[in-house]
């Protein structure tokens, strides 16, 4: 298939653009770099040393003999947008091209402002292009399992059937953001059901857990291949910076009593994820929902791995530490979130493992030196 991978030299982009291509997908990466940007702006930087976009392309190329074509731009520019859908003619459309931290979201006005503008409006662009130029293309919008917050009742993949007053339909699980950036997530989802019902485009939303892992079979192969390793309080996702702190010997940070669950998932599987989800793309006027995790866990259960896997195996102290929740969200709560749709279609799951850990670990010690440790806490305040 002709596949774009929107955010392709992202955290998770990358390493899909990569396996999309080993299975014989031709791919093409849309991407303005505004993440490379976005580490300058924060005095922030990845652990593992990242090559630019094009060395990591041409070194793909080299290792593979796979060329992945390169459109430097930004989707809110419709001209760039549109030029890249009338040349590539893409069947599907892999939408990882939105800022995706939600403490980047709550830093101040600015920062929402941006968020919503560029998730929102991007997204908008994007399903006009398909209208307006490629009809069949299916989009594959990486969404969040952020967008149903934390209910009192079961999480159903995207769609319930409710009953009220004697009478029932079927509508979208109801949604209860944590962030400005989880709420763009649920306008991005109101809009791309609206104009499925309206235009009868193809589409699937993939809400997604809480990432973990840094590497894939692809980005190992070699160090110019290497995948992101965010570990700030702003980019850092919850298990790698906790094994970031327990490698340099700082404090596990538990946010409040550690009781927040939320649903995870192996970079691994996620780039298995957006394949089956192009191999079964939605039907016209069919919009897909599904729940891209794998298991469950709460902070505390994470602190917990992370300290195990530090002491038993590489001989460190690992102190786990409750600090002031700068969030505002449930710290004890109800979890459970249906998730089989995507197993049903085939995905083999990697659970999270000693392991794992371990081999995050490893890539984190390996790295000590890239360290600005006044990052690591740097999340603001939602209050």
């Amino acid at each position: 298939m002709r596949i774009i991978v929107a955010g392709g030299d992202g955290f998770c982009g990358w390493p899909t653009s990569l396996y999309l291509s080993k299975q014989g997908h031709e791919v093409a990466i849309v991407d303005n770099l505004v993440r490379r940007e976005i580490d300058e702006e924060l005095n922030s930087n990845s652990l593992t040393p990242i090559a630019s976009l094009s060395e990591r392309v041409s070194k793909w190329k080299e290792l593979t003999g796979n060329e992945i074509t390169i459109y430097e731009g930004d989707l809110n520019d419709y001209d760039f947008l549109s030029k890249v859908f009338k040349e590539f003619q893409p069947e599907a459309f892999v939408h990882f091209a939105e800022q995706r931290s939600a403490p980047y979201s709550m830093i101040d006005r600015e920062h929402a402002v941006y968020t919503q503008s560029n998730n929102v409006l991007g997204n908008i662009n994007v399903l006009y292009a398909i209208k307006e130029f490629t009809p069949d293309c299916h989009l594959i919008k990486l969404g969040t399992m952020g967008e149903y917050g934390t209910p009192n009742i079961d999480i159903e993949e995207g769609w319930i059937e409710i009953e009220h007053k004697n009478r029932k339909d079927t509508v979208m699980m109801p949604k209860r953001p944590g962030s400005f950036y989880h709420l763009s997530k649920v306008h991005d989802s109101h809009n791309i059901e609206f104009v499925v019902r309206s235009w009868g485009i193809r589409a699937t939303d993939l809400n997604q857990g809480v990432v973990y892992n840094v590497n894939t079979a692809e980005t190992s192969m070699d160090p110019i291949l290497y995948n992101r390793f965010d570990y700030d309080g702003i980019y850092g996702t919850v298990l790698n910076r906790f094994i970031v702190q327990a490698a340099n010997n700082l404090p596990i940070s538990v946010y409040g009593k550690g009781g927040q669950t939320r649903g995870f998932i192996n970079i691994e599987d996620t780039v298995r994820c957006i394949e089956l989800a192009a191999l079964n793309p939605a039907e016209r006027g069919e919009f897909l929902i599904y729940n891209q995790i794998t298991e469950s866990f709460s902070v505390q259960d994470l602190a917990d791995r992370v300290q195990k896997v530090a002491q038993e195996q590489f001989d460190l102290e690992a102190k786990v530490e409750h600090f002031e929740n700068p969030r505002s969200e449930k710290e004890e709560h109800y979890f459970n979130a249906v998730y089989t749709a995507l197993k049903d279609l085939g995905l083999q799951e990697h659970l999270l493992t000693d392991e794992v850990i371990a081999d995050v670990f490893r890539l984190a010690l390996e790295n000590k030196d890239r360290l600005k440790k006044d990052n690591v806490m740097n999340s603001p305040s939602w209050k």
